[in-house]
């Protein structure tokens, strides 16, 4: 083996010291969340090219408790104030340059979120914060919330151009603060769908499908409304809905919801064609599914999502994306890559579908637009 010489060495240890050195604050998995997804593939990503491990505070759900992996060196316990104090000495002493804060309304205590004020105002490191949601026409307490967290933060990431259009508009946060970064994604080859249709048990079918943590705001309802027309076409259609309750759903309501769509798709006589795989998906089972559908449906009730992390992955995929017009949807369905519908439409939704499965060229259309454009959201890019 050739040894480097000591101009490559010294050159390869200036580009490491030059990469700061990040300590990540949010919810991280074991908990099951869509910003601790995020949080541990932005640090995995960033930890690639650093060549060296970040760690983690992680925030906790009031009483709970989780058997995190070494990196995470301390929690906050959301609703208690001392927590945050602790979490701000810890961060304090810590030898990272710069601290990036997942931030998500109800990730942390007080009135909106307020008690992550009190641990900024304690930090003495520089702080990136990364708003995982940004809501039109705030309340006067949001707007204070907001505003005061993007003016003591040294600078903001948000996930899309809808994001960064109403902080500037409606919170009056400086522009040159704001920084667009998708949400990323996995980088996966567009491959077509029948090998992974076998893996799934399914040869042969025409998959529709959802992915992601359940609960009555994604609207499953109307898509399950919708399949009876569809299958009495499609006599080889399916529904998978992939992906488990909603952890705070179920300590609320349990699954009420679910079961709900269940009797629903019996009622229709639909359910030997409708199939639930309850469970928390890894990253590379939501992979496989997605790689395995033929349409992706996200049938959400929120019109004012400016991030979706399922759509988002559906895109990467390079699979036809059915959607009602949330703003994100609307955003990066544009320009042919998906197929934006009004919300709570079910017969819109069932001809949107029946309408790219009945055109071949449409959808391979759509496939490698959507591809295509979700290049620049991997990961790696």
């Amino acid at each position: 083996m050739l040894a480097a010489s000591p101009r490559i060495i010294r050159s390869s240890l200036a580009k490491l010291r030059d990469f700061p050195r990040v300590l990540y604050l949010g919810s991280f998995p074991p908990r099951e969340c869509g910003i601790a997804t995020f949080t541990r593939d932005v640090k995995s990503s960033l930890d690639a090219r650093a060549g060296a491990r970040g760690h983690v505070v992680a925030i906790n759900e009031p009483g709970e408790r989780h058997a995190y992996p070494s990196d995470v060196i301390g929690a906050i316990d959301r609703d208690d104030p001392d927590s945050y104090s602790h979490a701000a000495a810890l961060i304090n002493a810590h030898p990272a340059d710069v601290v990036n804060l997942q931030h998500e309304y109800g990730l942390f205590g007080g009135e909106r979120g307020a008690m992550v004020l009190e641990l900024l105002s304690r930090l003495t490191k520089p702080v990136i914060a990364t708003l995982h949601t940004v809501l039109p026409q705030p309340d006067a307490v949001l707007r204070r919330v907001t505003r005061e967290l993007c003016n003591r933060a040294s600078g903001v990431v948000v996930l899309s151009e809808t994001a960064r259009h109403l902080l500037q508009q409606q919170y009056g946060i400086d522009p040159r603060k704001l920084r667009v970064v998708l949400h990323g994604t996995p980088d996966v080859p567009l491959r077509a769908s029948r090998h992974f249709k076998r893996q799934l048990g399914l040869p042969d079918r025409t998959i529709i499908s959802t992915f992601g943590l359940i609960g009555p705001d994604k609207g499953i309802e109307y898509l399950i409304e919708a399949l009876p027309a569809l299958f009495r076409r499609y006599r080889d259609a399916v529904y998978v809905l992939f992906g488990e309750t909603h952890p705070g759903v179920r300590r609320h309501s349990g699954e009420r919801y679910r079961e709900s769509l269940i009797q629903r798709a019996y009622d229709l006589g639909i359910a030997d064609r409708v199939f639930f795989e309850n469970r928390y998906l890894a990253d590379e089972e939501i992979v496989s599914a997605l790689l395995a559908t033929d349409v992706y449906v996200s049938p959400s009730l929120d019109p004012n999502q400016v991030v979706s992390g399922t759509l988002s992955y559906a895109v990467a995929c390079g699979r036809v994306v059915v959607a009602t017009a949330t703003a994100y949807a609307r955003e990066l369905l544009a320009d042919g890559r998906g197929i934006v519908v009004p919300f709570r439409d079910s017969v819109a939704l069932s001809d949107a579908i029946q309408g790219v499965l009945s055109d071949q060229r449409l959808r391979s259309s759509i496939e490698v637009a959507a591809y295509r454009f979700a290049r620049r959201m991997t990961w790696r890019h």
